[in-house]
């Protein structure tokens, strides 16, 4: 092996968007007004949840956290995406690489098991109403928060720690504005074999756990709101889940659009799927 692959690469260049220079000026101040819309939004969301007594309930709850995990996944991709463009550097050190990828993982998953825990809570509240409050009892809702957030870091730690164990040599150019995990993986000159198969097995687990989760307890809310005697009943039952069935739409559609398929095939499909899910839904969240 010659001595230019046997370099180990320090930093990694994030090429943006886009390459010509015209088009990163239009995009930088896209992401900026995105970023401080969604960090505005959420935060007053929180905001007010916890200043109004009347919102202290299960649903607003893990609205609340929901709002918390949206305002820490967009941080962990835009902020740095705006500091090399203001410093006109595309560098990112393998450190700070790394820890994007175990931050990234983190958060999208907590998005994830959140809109679950909040299906499940749908589904009691429509179609066990008489022994809601006996089922979502705030000790119960904290725990589970705090398993999803237990269950989250264990797997980011997981995928990082193999990602760590790959070698990377002579080519460090990212096509893309953060460490996505997939473009990264393309990069190594290593076998990424158990990569993959630690993504298809232990990733899909954990990505389409709650998913299911989700799709149950619909049909359970759906069978039960048919069976109500009245147009007006089922509009009322179906008005509480609009919003939450839109989020999970758009989460889950770009999500399995783009990590259901080997690293080796990643496109720029999927480069548009990663900024829906990481860009867009954190930013649209509030307004459902």
């Amino acid at each position: 092996m010659d001595r230019d692959n046997q370099t180990r690469v320090t930093e990694f260049l994030l090429l943006g968007l886009s390459g010509q220079s015209e088009q990163e000026e239009i995009l930088f101040g896209l992401f900026l007004w995105i970023y401080l819309v969604t960090i505005i939004g959420n935060f007053l969301i929180i905001l007010t949840i916890c200043c109004d007594s009347h919102l202290h309930t299960p649903m607003y709850f893990f609205l609340a956290n929901l709002s918390c995990v949206d305002i820490c996944f967009s941080s962990v991709t835009i902020p740095k995406m705006l500091v090399n463009h203001i410093l006109g550097s595309k560098s990112i050190s393998y450190v700070e690489c790394m820890t994007q990828i175990y931050f990234f993982i983190t958060f999208i998953n907590m998005d994830g098991f959140l809109l679950s825990v909040m299906a499940y809570d749908r589904y009691t509240a429509i179609c066990c109403p008489l022994h809601y409050t006996m089922i979502m009892r705030p000790k119960f809702c904290v725990l589970l928060v705090v398993v999803s957030w237990v269950i989250t870091n264990l797997h980011a730690f997981l995928h990082t720690l193999l990602m760590v164990q790959l070698t990377f040599c002579s080519n460090n150019v990212v096509h893309h504005f953060f460490c996505d995990p997939y473009p990264i993986l393309k990069l190594s000159c290593s076998d990424t074999f158990i990569n993959d198969l630690i993504v298809f097995i232990v990733g899909g687990l954990i990505c389409l756990t709650p998913f299911s989760c989700i799709i149950v307890s619909y049909a359970y809310i759906f069978s039960n709101v048919l069976k109500l005697p009245s147009a007006h009943g089922i509009r009322k039952a179906l008005s509480t889940c609009g919003s939450h069935l839109t989020v999970v739409s758009l989460f889950y559609g770009a999500i399995l659009g783009v990590y259901m398929h080997p690293s080796s095939s990643y496109s720029v499909q999927d480069k548009v799927a990663t900024i829906i899910f990481t860009v867009v839904t954190p930013l649209v969240n509030p307004f459902i």
